[in-house]
């Protein structure tokens, strides 16, 4: 996995983030510095002098007090991404960053229940009712710095789907496949990747049994298809609890977790902000 590093500081900062790697850019010095994949859907986190002022693209960001902050690149963002930082002695540096392409892969999916393909209009209103819950849900920015050390992954099984791939579910082209997949049986565990806020837990017609965490600063995790939720929306749940059962509710072929995360609205592959790249064997 390539993760690269910016750092071009005569400070050293000890939080770096356990999942980066570095690689030294050679250019001016400045006083912050973003770690992360650095590509398409990833996630970037950011050091800076404590007390200092950060803004993405003209829009501020929450700093904790030791300097840390976040945002994210879009799967399918090509223009660059600028960070402006203002220190607390006075001055600020300003940079820019362009994610990385990818290449994402095109993956069919045949034997899907043909009503969660093309929902009959009966459901359709409460499909859009239960996309709404989520997508306001995804503006809610708590309280959390757990997972500035890097996610675990919510379970084991195989890998059986990337970010990013193109989806032909029953022969019917579909929108990018906007998680990764466990596969792995019905009663599997599932346990939450770092410390969170539960702002969203109910049966989806889609999704099957869905669970949203709220982490800090935006970023939230979302868990799809499980046969069994044991979280309510309001829990705060540590990394590690167990969070639900992986099932084959929803738009499904068979048990497997679909496991999302967000920046706000900007949608990430959580593989690229886990501390190993794969999830454990069963």
């Amino acid at each position: 996995m390539n993760r690269r590093f910016f750092l071009r500081c005569s400070l050293a900062f000890a939080s770096t983030p356990i999942f980066s790697k570095s690689v030294f850019a050679a250019e001016p010095p400045v006083c912050f510095s973003i770690t992360g994949a650095m590509e398409q859907g990833s996630l970037a986190l950011g050091q800076a002098p404590p007390g200092s002022l950060v803004a993405l693209d003209g829009r501020p960001l929450d700093v904790t007090k030791d300097g840390r902050f976040v945002f994210g690149f879009a799967y399918n963002q090509t223009t660059p991404s600028q960070i402006a930082v203002r220190y607390p002695e006075g001055g600020g540096d300003s940079r820019s960053f362009t994610p990385a392409k990818r290449q994402y892969d095109i993956q069919r999916i045949d034997g899907l229940p043909q009503n969660t393909v093309t929902p009959p209009k009966d459901v359709q209103e409460r499909i859009a009712q239960e996309s709404a819950t989520i997508y306001l849900a995804r503006f809610t920015n708590t309280p959390g710095t757990d997972f500035l050390s890097g996610f675990d992954w919510p379970a084991p099984g195989i890998e059986s789907g990337v970010f990013g791939s193109q989806r032909i579910d029953n022969g019917t082209p579909m929108s990018p496949h906007m998680g990764v997949d466990m596969a792995a049986p019905t009663g599997t565990p599932i346990h939450a990747p770092a410390d969170g806020i539960v702002t969203v837990s109910a049966d989806h017609y889609v999704n099957g049994g869905f669970t949203l965490i709220a982490h800090g600063q935006g970023v939230a995790t979302s868990y799809l298809h499980q046969s069994k939720r044991l979280v309510k929306e309001g829990d705060a749940v540590k990394r590690g609890q167990m969070i639900g059962h992986i099932g084959r509710t929803g738009r499904a072929t068979g048990p497997h977790l679909h496991w999302e995360m967000n920046w706000f609205q900007v949608k990430l592959d959580p593989a690229l902000a886990t501390k190993k790249p794969k999830p454990d064997s069963l």
